[in-house]
């Protein structure tokens, strides 16, 4: 069984490599350099330690690993099927655990946790594979990846979310700072809709957008970052 510390000094090899949103990485080449995105290069490095897809489809025995695709709501179906799910304070503070974000209203994440709150991850097009943090982002579980040997903390790792998110909900998120939001996409060119001050489908898209050409994490959601980027007063 490999250990978090091989699957950890594999990952941060690449850290500085080119991220870029839908690549894909051929799992079975050892000398892949990129470009990534988050779920390609977590199952990449999966790949490479223990031999075996994980978050990837198709995953069958004799699949060439080279044309299976990475995605993480995949991650989420092998986190229930095949893994084990632990909180995200646990992860967070397990070297070689995952941390998740699933897609739904917000396109998903996936992180190598190196324990104590910090990550190896391919993050975004403007920072690349990188060494980071967990806290101040949404995550919703924890993984740990069949074949890799981690040992868990006896008390889990606090992850503070970083305070309002917004993000499409049922029901919709409403008020001020959404129209505030509205008005800076407005100005910087991209179309939220309606300035109602009403978070739905169409102010996400253009979230997603701007993130994009801003070069952070695409997630179609307003944290502090994405509202710093463009240039809206948060709290």
């Amino acid at each position: 069984m490999t250990t978090a510390s091989d699957l950890l000094r594999l990952a941060r090899r690449h850290i500085g490599e080119e991220y870029i949103l839908g690549s894909v990485a051929p799992k079975g080449n050892p000398h892949w350099s990129g470009p990534w995105d988050c779920a390609e290069f977590c199952s990449w490095c999966v790949y490479q330690v223990t031999g075996t897809l994980f978050g990837c489809r198709p995953n069958a025995a004799g699949v060439d690993p080279d044309v299976s695709d990475a995605y993480t709501g995949f991650w989420g179906d092998d986190a229930q099927s095949r893994g084990t799910i632990v909180s995200v304070g646990k992860a967070a503070g397990t070297p070689g655990a995952f941390l998740l974000r699933l897609p739904g209203s917000a396109i998903g994440h996936v992180a190598i946790s190196a324990g104590n709150g910090k990550t190896v991850e391919a993050h975004s097009s403007l920072r690349g594979v990188i060494e980071g943090v967990s806290d101040g982002r949404r995550w919703d579980i924890g993984v740990l990846v069949p074949g890799i040997d981690v040992t868990q903390p006896p008390v889990p790792v606090p992850v503070p979310s970083g305070g309002l998110i917004l993000r499409v909900l049922v029901p919709r998120m409403k008020g001020k700072l959404v129209k505030t939001v509205q008005r800076a996409l407005r100005n910087e060119g991209y179309s939220p809709g309606p300035i109602d001050g009403i978070y739905g489908p169409q102010t996400a898209a253009a979230v997603r957008s701007f993130q994009l050409w801003a070069g952070l994490a695409v997630d179609g959601e307003v944290g502090p970052l994405t509202a710093e980027e463009l240039g809206v007063e948060w709290y």
